[in-house]
């Protein structure tokens, strides 16, 4: 697989509306496996369509219990409230604090295009409400309370 070019906020294509995957091709599924490769390369926890510069409807997310695949994913219910740093792929170094909803529950399509029904908390339902934002043209810096600061990472 092949790693892709992150795009960066100011980018226009990352305040596009992304379109909806009708069908799964051999594109999409490779689309769908350079977007997981690049998560990882970068050190994400999830990764947008938009954000590789592709409008359509697809996240990659993973908390470290294994990549979730999301075409065309909504978000069905929320309850509860968490409000926590949050930062993003393609606002690098910049962190700001966002309230979410603490309990999310999404309907979406797998990398088959078979129905799936996910619930997440946390940090899962964290990154459900940041990814699926991504396929609207939101960033999370809309809702950082504070602004956005600066983050410095620790070397390994």
């Amino acid at each position: 697989m092949a790693l892709r070019e992150i795009r960066v906020m100011g980018d226009e294509v990352l305040n596009k509306t992304c379109k909806e995957v009708t069908k799964m091709t051999l594109r999409t599924k490779l689309l769908i496996h350079d977007m997981l490769d690049t998560m990882y390369d970068a050190g994400g926890v999830g990764l947008a369509a938009p954000q590789v510069g592709i409008l359509k409807r697809i996240v990659v997310i993973d908390i470290g219990e294994g990549p979730i695949v999301l075409v065309n994913p909504e978000i069905v219910e929320e309850s509860g409230e968490q409000t926590g740093e949050e930062g993003c792929l393609s606002v690098p170094g910049k962190s700001g604090i966002v309230t979410r909803p603490n309990h999310v529950k999404v309907k979406a399509f797998n990398e088959d295009m078979e129905p799936i029904e996910l619930e997440g908390e946390e940090l899962l339902a964290r990154a459900f409400c940041h990814e699926i934002d991504h396929l609207d043209g939101h960033l999370y810096v809309e809702l950082a309370k504070d602004g956005i600061h600066d983050v410095e990472y620790e070397e390994d």
